[in-house]
């Protein structure tokens, strides 16, 4: 990880549904390793359907002007 305090790579969601009725759900985060052969994935529930998508910064702020969600912050250890 580039540091303890970064903003995740990825949100985690969990996703209810398919398509435009689809209800999100943010779970969690993904944090990169430093090499760049893996993730942390800390995730604060875990789906009952095991349905979990991860979405890049790019695509969550898209989807922030259309609803609310969750905001875990940042990462702490």
């Amino acid at each position: 990880m580039a540091s303890e305090n970064a903003r995740p790579a990825f949100d985690a969601f969990a996703v209810d549904g398919d398509g435009e009725s689809a209800y999100w759900t943010k779970v969690g985060g993904v944090w990169p390793h430093e090499d760049g052969k893996g993730f942390d994935i800390q995730l604060v529930a875990w789906p009952v359907n095991g349905r979990i998508v991860l979405r890049t910064p790019k695509e969550r702020n898209r989807r922030e002007d259309s609803e609310p969600r969750l905001d875990l912050g940042e990462r702490k250890r």
